[in-house]
């Protein structure tokens, strides 16, 4: 029984001073194409049109989930999936509130720094 209690009591303790998991790659794409579905008043501009972020974040959802294999981490998605139209070449936009605009590719490559803990802040945030 002590052995148990004693076992018991490590555990917890182990547990309580180990650090948490890092994200895996597909929570942290989540996270970026979160941050834009609800990023206020914005518009994601593709191919000269400008979307909601819920249309934003459904698109890329769309080209993540049909890369073939090509986002397999973060930085795979902003290069291959959320920088750009693959169909024109265009490079995706965000317009912000205030009617400023960014790359997406900027944004998103600042949203990743500030998920990982970085010190950059998201581009285009004031």
């Amino acid at each position: 029984m002590r052995t148990s209690a004693f076992t018991a009591i490590l555990t917890l303790l182990l547990a309580a001073t180990t650090p948490a998991a890092a994200p895996t790659d597909a929570q942290t794409i989540d996270a970026l194409i979160h941050a834009v579905e609800v990023l206020p008043g914005a518009r994601f501009i593709r191919n000269g049109s400008a979307y909601d972020g819920k249309a934003a974040a459904e698109h890329l959802r769309y080209k993540r989930d049909h890369s073939g294999g090509h986002c397999a981490s973060a930085v795979d998605f902003i290069a291959h999936c959320a920088s750009g139209s693959s169909l024109s070449g265009q490079p995706y936009r965000i317009r912000f509130a205030d009617g400023h605009e960014v790359d997406a590719a900027d944004y998103f490559r600042g949203e990743l720094a500030r998920l990982q803990g970085g010190k950059a802040t998201a581009a285009g945030k004031r």
